[in-house]
């Protein structure tokens, strides 16, 4: 297998789809705080099929479920720091076993997710606590899980759904401590200009910006996006000259108080033609995209 970096030299890589959403359409419980982490602790065999279905589609990078797994998320649900470093460190493992299940090669995505995903709380699509943390803590925060899931063998960190500057910042100093590949997508919104910016109100461009020196970073870009606003995103992305990440929601908007998606889906296959023709090497899905969806995405790719 070359390295990831090689690959997207190349031409598209295609990413998986929601993880969480394919273990809830399996009947498996993801309602609590610790979302699809939970299933590290009481069903790994589940997230194994899980990950086998999406490289069964044709998913090339299976990502770890991670993003809602750290050491302080496991810590509030009962278990100690030792089993919770074991578990986030298994989601390598689950996911390189479901990966061999469905297809036999490819790369796995350690996630780590933003700081409001261990709050639970609907934050990851405000960044509000940003101020209140700032950069030093954060960094001290996603150092331990980014630490784990490279030891444990991740081709790549996935700093995903961020949606502020700040913690993009933290997240990119990280990288370069740790010296490990990482792609870093944002969760952006297109203000009435269309102009794409961080859900905590930065423009996209100046953070992906902050990325384009960065060796350890293979690709920018945007993900748990509504499909409609990844044109924009795109090409302030593709402007900091590296590969471009796009893995968008279903279009559908998420209720943190009632935990649940509300609205009509919207993504579409017909769109990937164009998104790889402006610059996306890795293509994918997010929440509420499928094995299915994938299928269709790899069947649209130029």
């Amino acid at each position: 297998m070359p390295s990831l970096a090689d690959a997207l030299a190349a031409g598209p890589v295609v990413l998986d789809g929601g993880l969480s959403t394919e273990l809830e359409a399996r009947g498996h419980d993801v309602s609590s705080a610790l979302w699809s982490a939970r299933l590290l602790r009481d069903a790994p065999g589940a997230i194994v099929e899980a990950h086998a279905a999406f490289a069964a589609a044709g998913a090339q990078v299976a990502t770890t479920a991670s993003y809602q797994a750290t050491v302080e998320g496991f810590a509030a649900a009962g278990v100690d720091a030792d089993e919770a470093r074991r578990l986030i460190a298994s989601s390598v493992v689950l996911a390189r076993e479901g990966q061999d299940a469905g297809q036999g090669e490819g790369w796995v995505a350690g996630s780590v997710g933003p700081y409001g995903a261990m709050l639970a709380d609907g934050s990851e699509y405000t960044g509000d606590y940003v101020d209140a943390i700032g950069v030093a803590a954060l960094r001290a925060f996603h150092r331990p899980r980014m630490e784990l899931l490279a030891e444990a063998g991740a081709d790549v960190l996935a700093c995903e759904t961020v949606p502020a500057a700040a913690e993009a910042e933290a997240l990119l100093a990280e990288a370069q401590a740790l010296g490990v590949p990482v792609w870093l997508s944002l969760t952006t919104v297109v203000d009435d200009d269309d102009v794409p910016r961080t859900r905590r109100g930065e423009r996209a461009a100046d953070v992906f910006a902050m990325a384009a020196g960065v060796d350890e970073v293979v690709a920018v870009g945007v993900n748990c996006t509504a499909p409609a606003a990844v044109g924009p995103a795109l090409t302030a992305a593709a402007a900091a000259g590296k590969p471009v990440v796009v893995y968008p929601n279903s279009g559908e908007a998420w209720d943190a108080a009632g935990r649940r998606w509300s609205g009509p889906p919207g993504v579409s296959p017909d769109a990937v033609p164009t998104w790889v023709g402006n610059g996306a090497r890795l293509v994918g899905g997010c929440c509420r995209v499928r094995p299915a969806d994938i299928a269709a995405v790899v069947s649209a790719l130029p």
